[in-house]
């Protein structure tokens, strides 16, 4: 198949998308609470498709008047969720800062698709991005034939976002070079975004906003400057708060998954999910779960995201080669994979968990056993 052949992302049915974006998945729910909102006259702010209290019932979950069953993206402290939407509907961006795991990336996107509709307008943040990638770059060949002119112009997401009073989203912001973050300070400072070569500007339209995503753990590698900080509002996303929250994310996303992927039927065993999810907080705490015992923590950050990804790797194990039951053996070759980073360090941390935790606790024998065979 050559790229002639490929049919418009647009254009495909969703079914067909191996990860469609929040509104297209959430359409439905999207719908519903936009009509909710029409009914009841619900203010909502310039260029908003939802009042701010739809917003946190999209994110949070809940029922519209008509029955829609809106389901929760986000599981922890509506608080946080009502003061990252309040935050959007001032002229300050939204910075979302957290440890890897804490669904970051997830937040900001259903609050893009909740506020614009349009969860797409994405900087990926990488050591390699360019300022082109904030402000805007040019079509070379028509720069050269017909030199500045708005035509020549490759508009960044930023510039889109801005033009049309929508939500650009910046991920990894801490991983951009500085001198390319500060890119940013104008842009949320005076809402414009200077064009010299052409003499102009692009001036935000009203519901236009920023929301970046930092990781805690890449503090010290390109820092933010306290102007451009200023200029964000900072909510933390924490990890779970409690092991049945994070058993609940954990088995909600990995049946979301699964249908996404088309995996074949396989119950998702509670019991599986549970010693996933306790193992992976025992160990990035350093203590069991009853104090009694303190442990070594390994180098990975063990988070939710990951205990989903060992989960569903489990299912997938347990489909396509097991008895479609998820099995102790299903999950334990994912969890030595996520535990164990540094081969050396790690792999002792894991060790000396197996032989003083798992093979002394009631009824996880099969589990002990399992690890210790894919351990070696």
């Amino acid at each position: 198949m050559t790229t002639t052949d490929l049919p418009a992302g647009d254009a495909r049915p969703q079914a067909a998308l191996l990860r469609p974006h929040a509104e297209q998945q959430f359409a439905a729910e999207l719908a519903a609470l936009a009509a909710q909102d029409a009914a009841q006259g619900s203010a909502r702010p310039p260029s908003w498709v939802l009042s701010p209290g739809a917003v946190v019932t999209y994110l949070l979950g809940g029922t519209t008047a008509d029955g829609t069953v809106v389901t929760p993206k986000y599981v922890g402290p509506r608080r946080l969720v009502e003061v990252a939407v309040a935050t959007l509907a001032t002229d300050r961006a939204l910075l979302l800062l957290g440890v890897p795991g804490t669904a970051k990336t997830w937040v900001s996107e259903h609050l893009a698709a909740a506020v614009s509709g349009d969860s797409t307008l994405l900087v990926q943040g990488t050591s390699g991005t360019a300022e082109e990638s904030i402000r805007y770059g040019w079509n070379y060949a028509r720069l050269l034939a017909e030199g500045p002119s708005p035509a020549a112009i490759v508009a960044s997401p930023v510039m889109t976002a801005m033009a049309d009073g929508r939500i650009a989203r910046v991920e990894e912001l801490t991983r951009i070079p500085s001198d390319v973050q500060d890119a940013l300070i104008t842009i949320l400072s005076e809402k414009t975004l200077p064009v010299p070569e052409l003499g102009t500007e692009v001036q935000a339209a009203k519901g236009f906003n920023v929301i970046a995503t930092a990781n805690n753990r890449d503090r010290g590698v390109n820092e933010l400057s306290s102007a451009l900080r200023r200029r964000f509002n900072t909510v933390v996303l924490p990890l779970p708060a409690g092991e049945d929250e994070e058993v609940e994310i954990v088995s909600r996303r990995v049946e979301q998954l699964g249908r996404a992927l088309e995996l074949p039927e396989v119950p998702a065993a509670m019991e599986e999910i549970r010693r996933v999810v306790t193992v992976f907080r025992e160990l990035r705490s350093g203590v069991t779960a009853d104090g009694r015992t303190t442990l070594k923590s390994p180098s990975g950050t063990l988070s939710t995201a990951e205990a989903i990804s060992v989960v569903t790797h489990g299912l997938a194990l347990s489909a396509h080669f097991g008895d479609g039951v998820l099995r102790a053996h299903d999950v334990a070759a994912g969890i030595l994979g996520a535990v164990v980073q540094d081969p050396v360090a790690d792999r002792t941390v894991w060790t000396e968990y197996l032989e003083a935790v798992v093979r002394e606790r009631a009824g996880w024998g099969d589990f002990y056993r399992a690890c210790r065979e894919v351990s070696g």
